[in-house]
């Protein structure tokens, strides 16, 4: 009997940084690294439809929405993907809504692998990972 091999899926991830330069080093990190990475400015276009992600990564200071703002829109939408916002010093408030969303926060600048480890550790407790 002849097995075909299966080829792990890649996770995907959903990027919504409005920095070009820190969504392209994102993207081409985790490319690197495997993943699917879905890239966007705003969020104009993840609203219209995301598709199925893995894992979300947004920017708290979006230039039309503010991120938790995006992930509780999202969420609106059936998309419950676990989720990291990206931000430098949150305040309190910022804190406190992410913790009752269940949103993991990553404080730039994004450095020691901090991002990744959280991904990976979202990703191993996903159970549709």
């Amino acid at each position: 009997m002849d097995q075909v091999a299966q080829i792990p899926r890649r996770p995907t991830l959903l990027v919504v940084e409005d920095d070009i330069s820190l969504r392209s080093a994102l993207t081409f990190d985790l490319e690197t690294d495997g993943f699917v990475v879905r890239a966007y400015a705003d969020a104009r276009p993840v609203l219209a439809g995301p598709g199925d992600v893995d894992c979300m990564i947004v920017d708290m200071r979006l230039p039309e929405v503010d991120g938790l703002t995006l992930i509780g829109k999202l969420r609106e939408k059936g998309v419950w993907a676990p989720a990291i916002l990206i931000t430098t010093n949150p305040d309190h408030r910022v804190r406190r809504v992410a913790d009752a969303m269940g949103v993991q926060i990553v404080e730039k600048p994004l450095i020691g692998g901090e991002l990744r480890r959280r991904i990976d550790e979202l990703l191993t407790a996903s159970p549709d990972s």
